[in-house]
């Protein structure tokens, strides 16, 4: 397994896993490597499943709003993600 490969299994499934199991409330992930660019917003950790209750995901250049907590209303958009690839 490459070292991309080892990071990429890291990010998109093993803290995923973890934060749910630890039950932070939000978990956003914006990846540059995904081949459009994704944002990836987590929310209601299941900590006895290690899994979320919603998991949403969009491309690039989509604005995504966190819904609650201390940044509840900040909108993860264009002007972070860059524009939406084709």
């Amino acid at each position: 397994m490459t070292a991309l490969a080892r990071n990429q299994d890291r990010d998109r499934v093993r803290k995923l896993r973890e934060y749910a199991r630890a039950g932070i409330p939000i978990h956003v992930g914006i990846d540059d490597y995904d081949a459009q660019g994704s944002v990836t917003l987590c929310t209601g950790p299941r900590s006895d499943k290690a899994d979320w209750e919603d998991i949403h995901r969009v491309y690039h250049g989509t604005d995504v709003t966190i819904p609650e907590g201390p940044a509840k209303g900040f909108v993860i958009g264009e002007t972070i993600t860059g524009p939406k690839r084709s």
